[in-house]
């Protein structure tokens, strides 16, 4: 039997941080929903703008009616674990976790989006090439069971047009914070090769065109006032794969699902190059809204 795996959860600001945690260990979730072989011991709790001290006392009530110790002592929160879910709703506080988690050389999953900016994830990849340690980053909407199903169907489109909200957020930029749902969907099924974007914000949000080097075209619609995810992928042929987000427990488990087998080493989630250039396309959206201009893709 495999041995079951110790994990820290750093960050209380976001919703996954219970809701990763109630998938693991609450008794009280269907015997099918668990994901066994994975238990959260401690979590960081800070302040960040991003949630209130109403919230944060919520959170903690449930985590620690579970199981889990919640402490403001980082070197506490991280004793005697075997893996880190660095889960910080505020991206700006990304890489100065990331740094203080890498020294411990344990594998880490950094929920999204990869940073604030590009020069943060640069900084980021750097501080896990001079630690040694393994770890990727995802947002959950490129396990969802319809955008598997028209990707498979469709795996590499000419067009891909997905939409998908725009929340406000309480610092910094919304299209980073957000707008990374949409994009890391864009990516699960053009995959790689973007070089520019050109972003318009209009009254119902932000429309994002992405030219690839091969001539493909992505458009991502960011929606302010429309919480519905969802796309369609179309080829030069008459063939068009319409998907609509689904949702629901599935989501989350297959994420933590692939969580854990990265942590035991027998998986290498998301290839970095992949989130990376989720990064990039984030910036030069939102780079292409403040200049009013189409803006590169940068590559790493």
């Amino acid at each position: 039997m495999k041995k079951k795996l110790k994990a820290a959860i750093v960050g209380l600001d976001t919703s996954h941080s219970v809701e990763f945690a109630k998938f693991m260990q609450d008794p009280s979730l269907p015997k099918e929903h668990q994901v066994g072989g994975m238990q959260v011991t401690r979590c960081l709790r800070f302040d960040t703008p991003f949630q209130s001290k109403e919230g944060l006392d919520k959170r903690q009530a449930y985590l620690e009616s579970i199981g889990v110790k919640v402490t403001q002592n980082f070197d506490e929160a991280v004793a005697d674990c075997d893996a880190i879910y660095l889960e910080i709703n505020d991206p700006a506080y990304h890489l100065e976790y990331f740094k203080k988690c890498a020294v411990l050389g344990k594998p880490i999953f950094l929920d999204k989006p990869f940073a604030d900016t590009l020069d943060s994830a640069n900084e980021i990849m750097a501080a896990a090439k001079e630690h040694n340690i393994r770890f990727f980053t995802a947002s959950s909407l490129r396990y969802d069971a319809n955008l598997i199903d028209a990707a498979s169907k469709c795996p590499r489109p000419q067009f891909a047009c997905i939409w998908g909200p725009l929340g406000k957020a309480p610092a910094s930029s919304s299209i980073v914070w957000y707008g990374v749902h949409a994009f890391e969907m864009l990516e699960r099924t053009m995959g790689t090769g973007a070089v520019s974007v050109t972003a318009v914000p209009d009254r119902q949000g932000v429309v994002c065109t992405v030219a690839y080097a091969d001539g493909r075209r992505g458009v991502v619609e960011l929606n302010s006032h429309s919480y519905r995810y969802g796309g369609v992928l179309r080829n030069a042929v008459p063939s068009e794969f319409l998907f609509h987000f689904v949702g629901g427990v599935d989501l989350y488990r297959s994420l933590i699902g692939e969580i854990q087998r990265f942590f035991r080493g027998e998986s290498g989630g998301v290839p970095l190059n992949e989130s990376y250039e989720i990064m990039a396309m984030l910036e030069a959206a939102d780079l292409s809204v403040k200049y009013g201009r189409t803006m590169p893709v940068y590559q790493n």
